[in-house]
């Protein structure tokens, strides 16, 4: 029996049951964050690293954020490949993604605009270098990515997502 034909809607179809799963789903993280947020709970007691001693054989916690230099470990093997073949973009991206994930920017963002060199209208790799741009303080590059990127390819949803950040 169709829901048309059933005015009591006594039945509910499994897309019906999954709509409302959904939506009792993001109610509940909304309603959860309002009343929670991400506040410190009252009385809590901070948790601190100071004075602690790391076990034997652990490496301490790093006091600083990755540097280019920090990072030659992992990228030597992706180097060594560039080496070898100094046209090949996906190792070119592998470095970009490497020094991007890491926050080192001004190195994601040589790497990545060398991958573009090689592959103009990979959407991808465009955003991200918008992203490295932005993160890097220069929001108007960020765009013009942005832009090359949507030329190439109009409907990215991580282009239009970052879109919708930079210019909010």
């Amino acid at each position: 029996m169709s829901k048309e034909s059933n005015p009591s809607g006594g039945t509910w179809t499994s897309r019906e049951a999954y709509l409302l799963a959904l939506v009792c789903l993001m109610l509940g993280l909304v309603v959860g964050y309002m009343f929670r947020g991400s506040a410190a709970v009252p009385g809590a007691v901070p948790v601190t690293t100071a004075g602690v001693t790391p076990p034997a054989g652990a490496s301490p916690a790093p006091s600083a954020p990755p540097t280019a230099e920090s990072l030659q470990p992992l990228a030597a093997p992706l180097l060594a490949a560039l080496k070898a073949d100094p046209k090949n973009a996906d190792t070119l991206v592998q470095l970009g993604n490497l020094y991007y994930d890491n926050h080192v920017y001004p190195q994601a963002i040589e790497y990545y605009t060398r991958a573009l060199e090689l592959r103009p209208n990979d959407p991808n790799v465009r955003t991200d270098l918008g992203t490295a741009f932005w993160y890097s303080g220069f929001a108007e590059k960020a765009v013009a990515e942005y832009q090359k990127s949507l030329a190439a390819n109009p409907t990215h949803a991580n282009t239009l997502f970052n879109v919708g950040v930079v210019r909010s």
